[in-house]
């Protein structure tokens, strides 16, 4: 497999939104046509359940890490492993297979960040878990930890194209994010727990 089909492998992989076919499986419906109406674990949780989040999450990280995990066990070159998860990444983003309406990221983002390296995402969940438990926003917690990964990946030594892959995402999830930072700036923002994404 040359290294382009393996990306673009990658992309149809992220394309896969659990957050739709978790709920539509469960007979919910359509996850962006509730709540905050992006595809994802945390507006899942709010509309659908604990359930369907949780299956949202796990099948959101998991397209995420395995391309990645893929790349580096066929010794595919750094390039491509990056490749490989910026493609998953972007697929969650705009997937191919919904109209290209995708999710945040967050999710997604995490299972990339642990297959670049593993200590990057347990840096990424823990960051996220202690800026949520003391803020309560979710969105605040997830661009704390995205904007620190790339830190965290130069303070790892990671080679420089999983730390520019890193740098992208952020760029990506502050862009997919600027509603959330609006809102957080002018204190409308929902907290965890409440009923808005």
């Amino acid at each position: 497999m040359t290294a382009a089909l393996y990306v673009i492998a990658s992309y149809l992989i992220g394309s896969l939104s659990a957050a739709i076919l978790v709920s539509r499986a469960l007979g919910k419906g359509d996850p962006r046509a509730v709540g905050s109406g992006n595809p994802g674990a945390t507006n899942v949780l709010r509309s659908f359940g604990k359930f369907a989040a949780a299956a949202t999450l796990i099948g959101d990280v998991t397209k995420g890490v395995v391309p990645v995990l893929v790349a580096w066990k066929f010794g595919l070159p750094m390039l491509v492993i990056a490749g490989a998860g910026l493609a998953a990444f972007a697929g969650h983003l705009y997937p191919i297979f919904f109209g290209f309406r995708g999710g945040k990221g967050v999710a997604t983002q995490i299972g990339v960040l642990t297959g670049f390296d593993w200590r990057l995402g347990v840096t990424f969940i823990a960051t996220w878990l202690i800026v949520a438990s003391i803020t309560r926003y979710s969105s605040l917690a997830a661009l704390t930890a995205t904007l620190l990964a790339p830190l965290v990946a130069v303070a790892l030594k990671l080679p420089s194209p999983l730390i520019g892959g890193a740098v992208v995402i952020v760029v990506a999830v502050f862009w997919r994010h600027r509603a959330n930072i609006g809102r957080l700036l002018n204190g409308t923002e929902s907290r965890i727990g409440k009923s808005r994404a």
